[in-house]
């Protein structure tokens, strides 16, 4: 039993005696109205935490009465109700503050489910907000330029709704730091955080990470595996380098997005989950869908909420910010003395284009510590590539990157030659790690592993 009214607009009498019956079946306290008019007035005296609004009014385009109601309490939950030739519409109102949108016919457990999710998400959502400077960037994210201003803005708008999130943005920029930025502002936040890796899995073995498998359904199935979707149930599912995905996994990624329904390998029936989907790719995703790479439908019903990264270059003093954040980390997980950084290592690091950008200059920074003693960090301290790149007037963002030489290679262990050809080609295609090992002709995985076992201890 809740004693929060929901605000139900729907002009159509039959669907809205429906509706409020099925709301008050299940303890729910209604108010409801047939025009556009009329739920505003409702909306303004009874201020309802929920809105269930169809988008098709008699009086009012629906998409315009959501974004008055949104700018006098932005906290509402609005759902918004459209036919299914109106999709396109829900999308928009997601993309402008909606918390989620059903498509008629919609059955009463999923009618439900959607208010009970929209009640939780204003519960849970506005006393964290009320407590949180407006300013100050969300999860774990360093810098307050204005292209991150409008990254937190959209976080904090997507975290209030259900729908899909599609992150972008170059390698290193923080994609999964955004995506578990979303969960743990949104009313999933108790819930699990399940991140993926669609690139560092062989096809082969990605259908049964996803969505598990039964014991003895493939060789080597020596017993059950719950699969990614169903550990994230009640929580968050984050399907990193969402455009490497296995064309026939793709398939079978849209009917579990359509049903809410997965089936493990070797499964004889399916099972329900409640996973809210976010996504991310540093690809372009609507070139890789012109290329054939991804299914059109796909990335549609992926694409409700988009988020784009902007690279380290366009985020200006952040650099400067970021790089003492590091420092004084790096220095105090280390023991070392480090307390600044020199002037002009700071001009340096602001025109530098950081083709790998917040990943590498944290691990430009880390390399500093690491191989350095001292209290300021000075330009020759700087790792051999970076030199290499100022020095040479390139910034590997482009095709003037430079050739490694054997004069840089001689000296060095096979590690370290290994580690700066593979690095020096990562840099080459903007940090993607899939078309790095295209050019490596190696598996994906193979340096998702060398990249991992440079960041241990």
């Amino acid at each position: 039993m809740t004693g929060a009214p929901i605000l139900l607009i729907e002009d159509t009498p039959s669907l809205r005696m429906v509706y409020e019956s099925v709301l008050k079946n299940a303890g729910h306290v209604v108010r409801s109205e047939a025009s556009a008019e009329a739920g505003l007035k409702a909306f303004k005296a009874a201020r309802p935490p929920v809105v269930l609004l169809d988008l098709m009014l008699p009086d009012r385009d629906g998409l315009d009465l959501m974004e008055e109601m949104l700018a006098l309490r932005p906290e509402t939950a609005v759902i918004v109700v459209t036919a299914n030739g109106s999709i396109n519409k829900a999308v928009g109102a997601m993309r402008k503050g909606a918390h989620e949108f059903l498509v008629k016919p919609f059955d009463e457990q999923r009618f439900l489910a959607a208010v009970d999710n929209a009640l939780r998400s204003v519960a849970t959502i506005a006393p964290a907000a009320a407590g949180t400077p407006a300013d100050r960037p969300p999860g774990e994210f360093i810098g307050r330029s204005e292209p991150m201003r409008k990254v937190y803005d959209r976080i904090r708008s997507a975290a209030r709704s259900m729908a899909t999130v599609f992150i972008t943005g170059e390698s290193g920029t923080g994609k999964e730091l955004c995506a578990q930025a979303v969960h743990d502002l949104s009313n999933r936040a108790r819930g699990p955080f399940v991140p993926i890796n669609c690139g560092a899995i062989p096809s082969e073995l990605l259908e049964s990470e996803v969505f598990g498998h039964v014991k003895g359904s493939f060789t080597g199935a020596i017993a059950d595996k719950p699969g990614a979707a169903a550990s994230a149930d009640g929580g968050t599912l984050f399907l990193d380098e969402i455009c490497e995905l296995d064309p026939n996994l793709q398939t079978k990624l849209l009917r579990f997005l359509q049903t809410s329904t997965i089936q493990p390998v070797g499964a004889a029936r399916p099972r329900k989950v409640n996973v809210r989907i976010v996504c991310a790719t540093n690809r372009d995703p609507q070139e890789a869908v012109r290329q054939g790479r991804f299914r059109e439908d796909l990335y549609y019903r992926l694409h409700v909420v988009p988020i784009h990264l902007p690279p380290l270059r366009e985020r200006g003093e952040d650099i400067a910010q970021i790089a003492d954040m590091a420092l004084e980390r790096f220095a105090r997980e280390e023991g070392r003395s480090f307390r600044a950084i020199d002037p002009e290592v700071r001009a340096l690091f602001r025109n530098f284009r950081w083709p790998g950008n917040v990943r590498q200059l944290l691990n430009v920074m880390r390399n500093v510590v690491v191989l350095n003693d001292g209290t300021v960090v000075t330009r020759s301290m700087l790792p051999f590539e970076m030199h290499h790149l100022l020095e040479t007037g390139t910034d590997a963002g482009g095709d003037g990157q430079p050739a490694v030489t054997l004069d840089g290679l001689v000296g060095r262990t096979l590690a370290e030659v290994e580690r700066m050809v593979i690095e020096a080609t990562l840099a080459r295609h903007g940090g993607s790690v899939p078309k790095a090992a295209r050019t490596l002709d190696v598996a994906a995985s193979t340096l998702y592993r060398k990249i991992e076992g440079w960041k241990a201890p």
